[in-house]
C-alpha cells in the first residue's frame, strides 16, 4: 500500500500485526455511537493521533482553541507511539471510543496483486465517515483534495504536506570547513570526506525506533528515480519480476544507505529519534537526513539562533536528477462512523479546516500548507527550490505485499543493513528479495 505519513515503516508493520488481528472485530461495528445530540458541540470529543512532537503541539494548541469556542466540549487528545498506532486506533475503533483518528485508504494500483489495505477496508466496510459533501473540504486546495479521493468518495482531508528526502546541514560547519552544498554523489562524498579529515562527525541518525532511519534510503530512491513515473516503472518493475530486488541499481540503493550509516554517529541505532534535533543544533554532527516537520523542533532546540539549511539528497550523478525533494501528504483526519460524538467530530474538522486556524496549525506543525493562500515560513520559501516541482516520494507510490515480509515492506531493505540489522546492504537485498520470493 502507499503510505501517506511520515511513518511509513512503523505503520506498515503494524498493519500486518495488531492492526489486521482486529479488522474481523472492526468490521462488525461499522454503526453505533449518538450524534452528540443538538447542532451545538457538547460532552467529549475523543482524539487520537500517532506521535511527533510538532505535530503533537500544533494539535494540543488546536484543541484548546476548538474548547474556547466550544466551552461545552472537553477534548480527550491521545497521541501514541508510531508503531503502536494502528493497534491502539483499531482497539479504539472496536470499542466505539473515538470520534476523530488518522487514516489513509489508498485503492490497489493495478500492477499489484496485493491485498488491500486495512485502511481501506474499513473504508469499504463504512467505518470512516464520507466528507465528500462536507462544505469545509473547499478550504483545501482541490488538487490535494483530489489526490486524497478513494473509489471516488473522500473520508480524510489533510493537515499538511512533507518532504522527507532532504539532507538537513549545519551552515556554521559547512562553512568553517570550506563546503559547499553537494550536488552529485561525488560531491556528497567529498563533503562527508572533507569533514571526517577535520574530525567533525558527517551525521546522525535516530535508529532506535527504525523509522526514520528509512528516510536514507528513501533519499537514495528519490534522485536515483527521480520522477513519479520512474518510481511507478520501478514499482510495476518489483511486482511483475522485471526488476529484481538484487538487481546492481537496486542494491545500490542500500549501498548509498550503508555510506550513510557508516559515516554516522557511533551507536545511532540506540539513538531515539527524539535526540536527534538537539543534537544536530548543538554541532554534533554536520548533517542529518530528516523530514521538514522537523523543522520547528530543530528551532525550538536553541530558540531559532541556529542558521541550517537542506538539500536533496544527491544519490545520482547528474544534478539534474537531485534537484526536488520527494514529498507527500501528511497525516490525514477522519472521523468514524460509529463516533460516539458526531457532531462534536465533524465541528471539529470544520474548524480545523478554517483558513485561520489551519494556518496556525501548520506554522506550529512545520507541514506545508494543502489549503491555498496560506502563508509559508522562511524555512519553507527556503526550499521553495527544491519544492516548485513536486515530486512524490517512493513511499507513496510502493504498494506493500502483505504476504511478504518485514525485510520486503519497502522493497529496499534498509532496516536489514548493521548497525539496524547484522548484514551488508548485498546481504539485506539478498533477505529482501528472499522475502519477496517466498511471498508467491
Amino acid at each position: 500500500m502507499a503510505i501517506t505519513s511520515k511513518r511509513a515503516l512503523a505503520r506498515a508493520a503494524a498493519l500486518g500485526t495488531a492492526g489486521a488481528l482486529a479488522l474481523g472485530t472492526l468490521l462488525g461495528c461499522s454503526s453505533g455511537g449518538s450524534s452528540g445530540g443538538g447542532d451545538e458541540p457538547s460532552g467529549t470529543l475523543h482524539v487520537l493521533v500517532s506521535s511527533a512532537p510538532g505535530s503533537d503541539k500544533a494539535f494540543k494548541n488546536l484543541n484548546a482553541d476548538f474548547e474556547k469556542k466550544y466551552p461545552k466540549v472537553t477534548v480527550d487528545f491521545s497521541s501514541v507511539p508510531n508503531a503502536s498506532f494502528a493497534a491502539s486506533r483499531s482497539s479504539r475503533l472496536t470499542a466505539g471510543n473515538l470520534d476523530v483518528t488518522l487514516g489513509a485508504p489508498v485503492e490497489v494500483p493495478k500492477w499489484a496483486h496485493g491485498k488491500e489495505s486495512d485502511d481501506a477496508l474499513a473504508a469499504d466496510a463504512g467505518l470512516f465517515m464520507d466528507l465528500t459533501d462536507e462544505g469545509f473540504v473547499k478550504n483545501f486546495t482541490p488538487s490535494v483534495i483530489d489526490s486524497l479521493k478513494y473509489k471516488g468518495k473522500l473520508y480524510t482531508i489533510p493537515t499538511g504536506l512533507s518532504y522527507s528526502t532532504g539532507v538537513f546541514y549545519n551552515k556554521k560547519i559547512f562553512q568553517e570547513n570550506g563546503l559547499d552544498v553537494p550536488t552529485t554523489w561525488s560531491e556528497f562524498q567529498d563533503v562527508v570526506s572533507k569533514l571526517e579529515a577535520a574530525g567533525v562527525t558527517p551525521f546522525g541518525i535516530g535508529g532506535k525506533d527504525g523509522w526514520p532511519a528509512g528516510l536514507v534510503m528513501m533519499g537514495s530512491v528519490q534522485s536515483l528515480y527521480p520522477t513519479a513515473d520512474d518510481k511507478v516503472d520501478l514499482a510495476r518493475g518489483i511486482w511483475d519480476g522485471s526488476i529484481k530486488l538484487t538487481d546492481p541499481k537496486e542494491v545500490h540503493v542500500l549501498e548509498q544507505t550503508q555510506y550513510v550509516y557508516d559515516h554516522a554517529q557511533k551507536n545511532f541505532a540506540g539513538v531515539p529519534y527524539t535526540e536527534i534535533p538537539s543534537e544536530f543544533a548543538n554541532g554534533q554532527f554536520a548533517m542529518t537526513v530528516d523530514g521538514t516537520w522537523d523543522q520547528t523542533t530543530i528551532d525550538a532546540a536553541v530558540d531559532g539562533k541556529f542558521d541550517y539549511g537542506v538539500f536533496p539528497f544527491p544519490s545520482s550523478g547528474n544534478a539534474d536528477d537531485n534537484k526536488h525533494l520527494g514529498g507527500k501528504v501528511e497525516l490525514r483526519l477522519l472521523a468514524a462512523k460509529s463516533a460516539p460524538n458526531k457532531t462534536a467530530a465533524l465541528a471539529d474538522l470544520d474548524f480545523f479546516s478554517q483558513p485561520k486556524e489551519y494556518a496556525k496549525f501548520v506554522q506550529t506543525s512545520g507541514f506545508a500548507p494543502a489549503e491555498p493562500d496560506v502563508p509559508v515560513s522562511d524555512f519553507l520559501q527556503s526550499i521553495e527550490p527544491y519544492t516548485s516541482t513536486f515530486q512524490p516520494e517512493w513511499d507513496t507510490i510502493w504498494y506493500i505485499n502483505a504476504d511478504a515480509g518485514a525485510p520486503a515492506m519497502l522493497a529496499f531493505n534498509y532496516a536489514g543493513i548493521a548497525p539496524l540489522g547484522t548484514g551488508t546492504a548485498k546481504d539485506a537485498a539478498a533477505a529482501a528479495a528472499d522475502a519477496w520470493s517466498a511471498a508467491g
